[in-house]
């Protein structure tokens, strides 16, 4: 196996600006599902200082649309923890993936990236690695401003977020699953990653048939994420 370019594990000032420069163009759609959030928070109970802070703060867009059923006057914290686990289970099988090239780091610096990890950014970033070149940059620059994005989102959704209330009439909804797709068709192809692909995919269609709703997240992002941790790549 071929060594991976020194470049690939760069993570300096300026793979982060450039980074965040790319990842520019996708964040405009992120601010469209930020006014869609700060549009039905408020009507689950959640004032403008609380919208803002949980965008802040948790920065997961589908589990915060889905822990909204659940606000009120109480708030049931154990089936919202479990709730937000699964919606947020694939970042199980990203930090599998991610682990060979951020290994290297310092633990502040390790975490500190992983932070701003989301789907977009992981998928040019993996993207990136498999053409030798620094991913690390995009990965945390790339994240940062799809952070930015998500939370000028919803501000905007609570004060004008009646002009875009249904991104899915517009098809706004299937722009984030496309590129992603295309990501991950032209991203790095070995066999370590077709396997943990493959048995995270069947795994969460099997769970989809025969395990109640929703569980197939959670299923199908362990049974890759547990692969990809027993099956190190050792030199990338």
């Amino acid at each position: 196996m071929t060594s991976t370019p020194a470049i690939a594990y760069e993570l300096d000032r300026r793979s982060v600006w450039l980074g965040f420069k790319q990842l520019l163009p996708i964040s405009l759609f992120v601010v469209v599902f930020g006014l869609a959030f700060g549009l039905a928070a408020p009507q689950s109970g959640l004032d403008i200082p609380s919208t803002v802070l949980m965008s802040t703060l948790v920065f997961a867009g589908a589990a915060q649309f889905a822990v909204l059923d659940l606000w009120g006057s109480q708030v049931p914290l154990i089936p919202l923890v479990i709730t937000v686990f699964a919606v947020n289970a694939r970042h199980l099988l990203m930090g599998a993936t991610l682990y060979p090239w951020m290994r290297h780091l310092p633990p502040a610096r390790r975490y500190g990236a992983m932070l701003f990890v989301s789907d977009a950014n992981w998928a040019m970033s993996m993207q990136a690695f498999g053409r030798g070149e620094s991913g690390l940059g995009l990965l945390l620059g790339g994240g940062i401003a799809l952070w930015l994005a998500w939370i000028l989102g919803s501000w905007l959704g609570l004060y004008f977020g009646n002009s875009i209330h249904d991104p899915v009439r517009w098809g706004l909804d299937m722009v984030m699953g496309c590129f992603l797709l295309a990501m991950v068709i032209g991203g790095q192809k070995n066999l370590r990653l077709f396997v943990i692909w493959t048995v995270a995919a069947c795994s969460s269609l099997l769970a989809y048939s025969y395990l109640p709703e929703n569980s197939h997240v959670v299923v199908g992002a362990l049974a890759g994420g547990v692969l990809g941790i027993v099956w190190m790549e050792k030199n990338p």
